[in-house]
């Protein structure tokens, strides 16, 4: 009980007696609202009694359930709030929350009237001789309970010995579709001894369908074709399966088509007006453009369409995706014409016209930002982005960004009237195409073309009455997908440097009493290679199980340190008058979203990292180091201040104003994501996490990562409101601690729901 200390028992108990007595109020209240001489339907049971000769008889009782209407009311621990919240909503004045609920969750009553067992009875037998159990027989009973007011129904279906394939075999069909379908029949999953499955047989001519329509049948589709069952010649209950072309099938349907002509339009705009353009032939293709709008050079690798070649709906694709990932275009559209009259030698052809349409050359975006800071700075800031999306008339982006934004210490105290101002700038240059001193072919990047980015930044904060810091930073590398779900990114060139200047007594004072920062501090140089990979399944919507994983690994100052000269007796090496860092570095993001219901989902985050510090560094550079804390991250604690281990920065002047950061962090989310109205959407969660050093720091004492990790872990609860407008979240979360690291062992319990922090951010956390 120690470990409740602070937390309201009392309020607790309140609480689990109100749940129970509504849990018993909804108990009842549905009971009392079944009306006189009818019984709520509370679902179907399956009995199957099958031949001796049939497999694994219970795979057959999930179809058969699928297949029983209508469908009970849901419950939830044995209760049925849908249909209480539909029963409330009938009276005469339901109230505003009753009438809500009952839009989010009501659902109306299914009672035994509902049900027409008879015709259940049919489509149960249809269900089993579409899977080849042909005269089956069912029949029903209703079980009733007048006292519950309930009744459900069990359905007895007997199951006789299934009719089997004995053989599948082409009829005949003309050439070249004979030998273009026998050649993929053979590899068929239709094998001798399967049982009859008339939805199997769907997906053997779907299948049939899209391996001709890669083969140049255009006209083609899979109703043309209809399977025959021969049963006559066999006492066994065997089937000789033959697949025929249906008659008065169009010519057409029946033969390949050829690429004729293929027009590229690299400046498209709708509606297409109706001047002249210039025709430039490259590459066996037409670019259709006036004036020039992109080079037809650069252009092309994104096309894997070419003239002659057979339709292909997959190429087509992958010329459609891959076009589109330059980022210069909004719309694709890849159109085919048929050419009349033009089949000859059964071969008939298209023309192939790709309409592209393109952003605006040239935007501009501006950011204003309102920050607030654990240490209790606040203020401004604003971001302007210029960009340029075809700079060369090859899909090169450039993008120019300035940033400005003031901070000031609003909190009384020592600290209070510190301030801070950040000027920034930084330029991106991004081709869509791989740049290397040797040339590697775009046809082996199948899904995509790799993208070479290059970048430049500088930055500048000063911190009155503490210090100056100029960085800049420099990257050179490459991104790329390599499926739908998978994308790399590298970068073999990543440097930064740093440089603090204008140091206060006072600040100097701070770095002599820390002298892991002012480790931090000395590493004034950071170069090295950087490498990504990110897996995510978050771009099937549709998906009931999605998963997200990100994986990044950070390494520097190997390289470098074969050229590294000493710098002050028994001291840290230099490159061109600089100390350099050297470490490695490596994290695991990892997302699982659970879809269910009506927009609702579990969404579930466990995050990893660890920094290891060698060679001419023993501790990481204070830009690579982790915090832990804020909107994306543990939501009852303010950013950057939580941590590390179990430190607590009260009774210290100059912990209130630095990041509280270590190397080693560990974190975990969960959150609940229901609809409330139109765009708003809300959420329940909760969060723990922490970071911790892996060496102890003196300055920052509780810091040092044991195997009591588990305890020190800082946890937090709370709701959320979400602005959702297609895919653009503003999103506001409210949330509490109730376990505490930083206070001692034994009084880290404690809900503070009284103490919410209020974290306001765009974009959900994860």
């Amino acid at each position: 009980m120690k470990y409740l200390k602070g937390f309201n028992l009392n309020w607790l108990s309140y609480i689990l007696v109100a749940n129970l007595v509504v849990v018993l109020v909804q108990s009842c209240a549905v009971k009392k609202y079944i009306p006189e001489g009818e019984l709520l339907y509370t679902g179907a049971e399956i009995e199957i009694k099958a031949d001796s000769s049939v497999k694994q008889p219970q795979d057959l009782k999930a179809i058969l359930e699928a297949a029983t209407t209508p469908k009970p009311n849901s419950t939830f621990l044995g209760m049925r709030p849908g249909l209480h919240y539909y029963y409330v909503n009938q009276k005469e004045k339901p109230g505003f929350l009753n009438r809500w609920l009952y839009k989010k969750f009501g659902e109306e009553p299914v009672y035994k009237s509902d049900v027409q067992s008879y015709e259940v009875e049919d489509v149960l037998k249809n269900k089993l001789e579409n899977n080849g159990f042909f005269y089956s027989t069912a029949n029903s009973t209703f079980t009733d309970n007048e006292d519950a007011k309930e009744s459900f129904v069990t359905y007895s279906v007997s199951v006789p010995t299934p009719y089997l394939i004995e053989s599948y075999q082409v009829d005949s069909m003309p050439e070249p579709l004979y030998s273009q379908i026998k050649q993929s029949v053979e590899s068929s999953q239709f094998k001798k001894g399967i049982r009859f499955d008339l939805q199997s047989l769907k997906l053997e001519r779907e299948r049939l369908d899209g391996i001709l329509k890669k083969r140049g049948y255009f006209n083609f589709n899979s109703d043309f074709l209809i399977f025959e069952a021969d049963s006559n010649q066999y006492a066994n209950k065997r089937i000789d399966l033959f697949l025929k072309l249906k008659n008065d099938v169009p010519e057409k349907a029946i033969i390949p088509y050829r690429i004729r002509n293929l027009n590229i339009y690299p400046d498209y705009e709708l509606p297409k007006d109706s001047k002249v353009s210039d025709n430039e032939r490259y590459d066996n293709k037409n670019y259709i453009q006036d004036p020039q709008f992109f080079r037809a050079d650069r252009l092309n690798p994104f096309i894997t369409l070419e003239e002659g070649q057979l339709y292909n709906p997959q190429t087509s694709k992958n010329t459609a995706r891959r076009l589109s990932t330059i980022g210069a275009y909004k719309y694709v559209n890849i159109q085919y014409k048929e050419i009349d009259s033009s089949a000859s030698d059964g071969i008939g052809y298209l023309d192939a016209d790709i309409f592209l349409s393109p952003l605006n050359k040239r935007a501009v975006r501006a950011e204003l930002q309102a920050v607030t800071k654990s240490n209790s700075f606040a203020g401004p800031g604003i971001i302007l982005t210029f960009s340029n999306r075809n700079l060369f008339k090859g899909g090169e982006t450039l993008n120019i960004s300035l940033k400005s934004a003031y901070e000031t210490q609003i909190a009384s105290g020592n600290q209070s009237g510190l301030s801070s101002l950040e000027l920034g700038a930084k330029a991106e240059l991004i081709f869509p195409r791989v740049l290397f001193p040797i040339k590697i072919s775009d046809n082996y990047f199948e899904y995509a073309i790799p993208k070479t980015r290059m970048s430049l930044g500088f930055d500048y904060l000063n911190r009155t009455k503490l210090y100056s810091l100029l960085s800049a930073n420099a990257r050179f590398g490459y991104v790329w997908d390599a499926n739908r779900y998978v994308t790399h990114a590298v970068n073999p060139i990543s440097t930064n440097y740093t440089r603090l200047s204008n140091t206060t007594d006072e600040f100097q004072r701070i770095l002599d009493e820390n002298p892991f920062l002012q480790r931090s501090f000395d590493q004034e140089f950071i170069s090295g290679l950087t490498y990504s990979f990110t897996y995510n399944e978050m771009v099937n919507t549709k998906k009931k199980h999605q998963i997200f994983a990100n994986f990044n690994f950070d390494v520097a100052g190997n390289s470098i340190s074969l050229f590294g000269k000493e710098g002050a007796p028994n001291g840290a090496k230099e490159i061109f008058g600089l100390e350099y860092a050297q470490f490695a570095k490596a994290d695991v993001d990892f997302h699982y979203h659970f879809n269910f219901g009506k927009e609702q989902k579990i969404a579930t985050r466990l995050f990893a990292g660890y920094g290891l510090a060698y060679g001419n560094s023993d501790i990481l550079p204070f830009t690579k180091q982790y915090f832990s804390g804020g909107p994306y991250s543990v939501r009852a604690f303010r950013i950057r201040s939580l941590g590390p281990g179990t430190y607590n920065e009260l009774g210290t002047d100059e912990g209130t104003f630095f990041d509280q950061t270590g190397n080693i962090r560990l974190e975990a989310n969960i959150e609940y994501r229901f609809p409330v109205y139109g765009f708003l959407k809300g959420a329940i969660f909760a969060d723990a996490g922490n970071v911790w050093n892996s060496k102890e720091n003196p300055s920052l004492p509780g810091g040092k990562f044991s195997n009591n990790f588990i305890n020190e872990l800082g946890m937090g609860t709370g709701i959320g409101a979400r602005i959702d407008v297609q895919g653009f979240v503003i999103r506001l979360d409210l949330a509490a601690p109730f376990h505490d690291p930083s206070l001692p062992e034994g009084e880290r319990l404690d809900f503070k729901f009284d103490e919410p922090i209020l974290n306001f951010a765009i974009g959900y956390p994860f």
